[in-house]
């Protein structure tokens, strides 16, 4: 970090329906590109943002953390009242404060927690249409949830990985994962220490399938062993997912915010594999 500078965090959320994703492109806008221009409006110079997860394409996240730095004489308020005038309406702040400069966004995250939002109906949704996806057959949902224990642990996830992927390794811990049910929504829950490309797209497309009939609760298992991406179902739609939280070490100083979406709860009727662990954020 260069002299002068301070480091700064904040917690985004954004409707990801109009952007190509949170990183910036060239062909098209980015949540990226849209932050980046109110905070350098804020403090008169150019300001670059890294972030703890790049969603994709229709993606939303109500816990998105970012980092920057900038020599500016802002305040916290500064940069939180001013970003939000200037950011476009499905962009916005909800928390702003300054970190120590060893912090970083993406390597200092333990954890990701990633919601996805399924509604069941006969007919398609017309309020929040953008935040769901929609499923108009009935799923078995006590199959889906028989199939969730064999995504928990640290595996390889080469059946789950978006063919774009540059990770340089397939393995990832999945700590939790739930299903709740609230009438006609349906509501996974899935945290792990990070996620490949298109990983939880693909798990609920896995997913979709068994609560159709398509394949038992046993061949999810099946699938993840035998790490061929070309037997797995196709990749759910991004427009209802959400990265809700990402985890730090408490040491960090970032607050805990609720897990959003607030309009979607986890109800008590859910089925749960494996242990939450503290954020720690």
């Amino acid at each position: 970090m260069a002299a002068g500078c301070q480091r700064w965090a904040a917690v985004v959320s954004y409707n990801g329906a109009n952007y190509c994703g949170f990183q910036r492109q060239k062909h098209s806008p980015s949540v990226q590109q849209s932050l980046e221009q109110a905070l350098s409006s804020i403090a008169n110079q150019p300001v670059v943002t890294l972030c703890a997860g790049r969603t994709d394409s229709g993606v939303h996240a109500t816990g998105q953390v970012v980092h920057w730095d900038s020599a500016a004489p802002r305040t916290a308020r500064n940069w939180l009242a001013g970003a939000n005038r200037l950011l476009p309406d499905d962009i916005a702040i909800s928390w702003v404060g300054q970190v120590d400069e060893h912090f970083h966004a993406r390597f200092s995250a333990h954890s990701r927690t990633y919601r996805y939002c399924i509604v069941v109906s006969p007919t398609r949704p017309a309020v929040l249409a953008d935040g769901l996806t929609w499923v108009r057959g009935e799923l078995d949902v006590a199959a889906m949830r028989e199939a969730l224990p064999a995504l928990l642990g640290e595996q390889d996830f080469t059946a789950v990985r978006g063919a774009g992927c540059q990770s340089h390794t397939p393995f990832r811990e999945v700590r939790a994962v739930e299903l709740s049910e609230c009438g006609q929504l349906l509501v996974l829950e899935i945290t792990a220490n990070a996620f490949l490309l298109h990983m939880v797209r693909n798990i609920v497309g896995a997913l979709l399938w068994v609560g159709s009939g398509k394949r038992p609760p046993s061949w999810l298992a099946q699938l993840l062993a035998g790490r061929d991406r070309c037997a797995g179902a196709p990749t759910a739609s991004g427009r209802g997912l959400y990265l809700v939280e990402v985890g730090y070490p408490a040491a960090c100083g970032l607050p805990q915010l609720p897990r959003g979406p607030v309009w979607l709860p986890v109800a008590a009727n859910s089925g749960k594999a494996g242990e939450r662990r503290d954020s720690g954020g």
